[in-house]
């Protein structure tokens, strides 16, 4: 990699790791698995720096989500261990609300995951998210609609969270 790109890419990585960081754990849901995911996707925009045109910040994050699935449809296929580590709640007064969200998330699909977090954390749009995904925007809608309702039943307590079906 040229001088010039390498110093813009550490820029990139000095400034959005964190972030990424943020999107990993919630697509994953382990605080390990997030940044095994955060390194592989910087790992692979290294590699093509040099093509990538324009903001890199959405070609990461499609190398995260893309990647996500891969490593969900292979880890789905092995024994999973009985416990992992979660990064610690901050505030005791959230952290039943913040366990109750995270069982619910974990048990959703991860496509179903992966929409709520690109709608409702990443704060995209319909018509975003289903161009990061390279899915339809029906099919976001689809989708987010079946995660809300899944949401909805696993966990009552969420209505704040989730909003009422109507």
């Amino acid at each position: 990699m040229p001088a010039a790109d390498e110093h813009g890419f550490d820029a990139f990585v000095a400034a959005r790791t964190a972030a990424l960081a943020r999107t990993a754990y919630l697509l994953t849901g382990d605080t390990h698995l997030a940044e095994d995911l955060v390194q592989t996707a910087l790992f692979q925009a290294a590699r093509h720096w040099g093509r990538i045109h324009g903001d890199p910040e959405p070609y990461v994050r499609r190398i995260l989500y893309t990647q996500n699935v891969s490593w969900w449809r292979a880890r789905r296929l092995r024994e999973q261990p009985l416990s992992s580590y979660d990064a610690p709640a901050t505030d005791r007064g959230d952290s039943d609300l913040r366990l109750t969200l995270q069982d619910a998330l974990r048990r959703l699909t991860v496509r179903q995951r992966t929409v709520l977090v690109l709608r409702y954390f990443e704060d995209l749009t319909e018509v975003q998210t289903a161009e990061v995904l390279g899915i339809g925007a029906g099919t976001v809608k689809s989708i987010g609609r079946q995660a809300l309702a899944r949401l909805r039943a696993l966990a009552p307590e969420l209505a704040d969270l989730v909003g009422d079906a109507s």
